[in-house]
């Protein structure tokens, strides 16, 4: 097991809300104290990325006004 797998585990992961039940395209959302980790939800082995609260928070701002 390698650390980012370790770190991945012990983490709290939560659907999008905007994730439905037929499958999709879906991503997986996990934070921590100085980091946000996203994920593919159907192929959550395949390891994650990690970025900064404040890129996330810049990202689901940018992501919210494309509607």
């Amino acid at each position: 097991m390698t650390s980012e797998q370790s770190t991945s585990q012990s983490l709290h992961w939560f659907k999008s809300s905007y994730s439905g039940g037929s499958g999709g395209d879906c991503v997986e959302v996990a934070t921590a104290c100085s980091s946000v980790h996203i994920r593919d939800s159907k192929d959550t082995g395949r390891g994650s990325l990690t970025v900064s609260p404040a890129a996330w928070t810049a990202f689901v701002g940018h992501a919210g006004r494309r509607r």
